[in-house]
């Protein structure tokens, strides 16, 4: 069953100053929230960084993630249009 799920911007929290930190970003995915997404300054330019969580081994680990470059892309471009604005 595949079924087109609406993407919007819930929250956008935006930091100044040096870090390499821009912003939290809340996404509506149809009708769940996804929080936690980051966008953050990187060495080629800003990046769309994955909610994630860590585990008992104290390493992190993405607890969300697109299964197509397709998906991917459409998320960054929701986020990133939200972030310009």
């Amino acid at each position: 069953m595949e079924t087109e799920l609406s993407l919007k911007v819930v929250r956008l929290h935006r930091f100044d100053g040096d870090s390499k930190l821009r912003a939290f970003v809340d996404v509506a995915l149809g009708d769940f929230l996804v929080k936690g997404l980051r966008i953050v300054q990187g060495e080629k330019g800003l990046f769309l960084g994955m909610p994630q969580e860590k585990s008992k081994d104290g390493k992190w680990y993405d607890t969300f993630m697109p299964l197509t470059e397709e998906a991917r892309q459409d998320l960054w471009g929701v986020v990133l249009s939200a972030y310009k604005e």
